[in-house]
């Protein structure tokens, strides 16, 4: 039997019946407690060993299952966790990590398992989204660590998915755009004509009230986003900013007055229940995709319509500084080194500002 110091804190581990067991004294690492567990604690254990009433007595310890000790973790990190990001660990956990490991104990899962159910998700899912989903099962074994139900997180033995690079910006053309706005229904025009032509986030959108739109200084005012039904600020602080109708933007506005509910503040309701969206999931599949399916256009998420004004104005010759503006970037920086490669101008002769300057002409001969 041999004590072992594990961050700080006396431990023992030893062989009973060709089986490794490891048990924290729940003492701190300091000379006295040493000789205190070997003069007392270790001859006691030895004797219970011998005696069989070790494992009857002590229970070494009783592990709880996944599922009983998620709520457990989950209850410790809700006072400092944004309500939204406790409804995301919620629905993750819910959707990738219960139906796998809900039911086993904590200390029954082998890197090897966690091998496998990522080789499971990654026929469904991205690298990107994985590596979040890893994230959240990782706090609750590091919560387990802690409470001193496990000794080793076995994620950290489990090697993350190779980043797959993936061209996440995929644009929609002109004619795609003008193809959707004219097909989809009266009511949701507006939606889908301010993503394209604002680069406003879905989210951002959804959250939009009639207050918002201040038509005679052409702006729409960006000061809130909606997910999941919760309202909160936008993404980040320069998130919150005036976004310029441009005029392409304005008829769609003009439209979307006759849907102005008596009962509601927000520019987007149901039809049918007469009250604001929710999430931009259910717009998603009820207007979004059955529409790109209808229209036979590549499927791309509601997201693109972001990138697609980004990359629109960029291409054709807009201000840098004017579209990191209107998506609310950080810095310019972040916009170009984004959209860089939509920068075109095919027109310009490269280094022609030299010869404007040019004395004299170098000698060929």
């Amino acid at each position: 039997m041999k004590l072992i110091n594990r961050n700080g804190k006396l431990w023992i581990t030893f062989y009973h019946q060709s089986k490794r067991y490891r048990k924290s004294l729940k003492l701190d690492d300091t000379k006295a407690n040493r000789k205190l567990a070997n003069s007392k604690l270790i001859p006691e254990i030895v004797h219970k060993l011998n005696t069989d009433k070790f494992f009857k007595n002590d229970n070494v310890k009783k592990v709880p299952t996944v599922d009983e000790f998620w709520k457990v973790s989950f209850e410790i990190h809700k006072i400092h966790r944004r309500l939204l990001t406790q409804n995301n660990h919620q629905n993750v956990y819910k959707l990738h990590i219960k139906p796998y490991f809900g039911n086993k104990k904590l200390d029954e899962i082998k890197p090897s398992h966690l091998a496998t159910w990522q080789n499971k998700l990654l026929e469904n899912i991205a690298t990107k989204t994985l590596s979040m989903i890893r994230a959240i099962f990782n706090v609750v074994f590091n919560d387990a660590i802690a409470d001193d139900i496990i000794t080793k997180n076995p994620l950290k033995f489990t090697k993350k998915p190779v980043n797959v690079v993936v061209r996440d910006i995929a644009p929609f053309n002109k004619d795609e755009i003008f193809l959707i706005l004219d097909n989809m229904v009266d009511n949701m025009k507006l939606y889908f004509a301010i993503g394209f032509f604002t680069g406003m986030r879905t989210g951002e959108i959804l959250a939009l009230k009639w207050e918002d739109i201040i038509l005679d200084k052409n702006i729409i005012k960006v000061q809130r986003a909606k997910r999941q039904g919760i309202e909160s600020k936008p993404k980040t602080a320069s998130s919150i900013r005036d976004v310029d109708i441009i005029d392409i933007l304005l008829p769609y506005i003009q439209n979307h007055q006759q849907y102005k509910l008596i009962k509601s503040e927000y520019l987007f309701n149901s039809t049918k229940h007469h009250r604001p969206f929710a999430d931009g999931n259910y717009v998603s599949c009820t207007y979004w995709t059955p529409l790109l399916k209808k229209l036979d256009i590549p499927y791309r998420n509601p997201y693109q319509m972001r990138h697609t004004f980004a990359s629109m104005m960029i291409s054709n010759g807009e201000d840098i500084l004017w579209v990191s503006k209107m998506l609310g970037h950080t810095t310019s920086a972040m916009t170009l080194n984004k959209y860089a490669r939509y920068v075109e101008n095919k027109d310009k002769k490269r280094g022609a500002f030299l010869l404007a300057s040019q004395i004299g002409t170098p000698d060929t001969k």
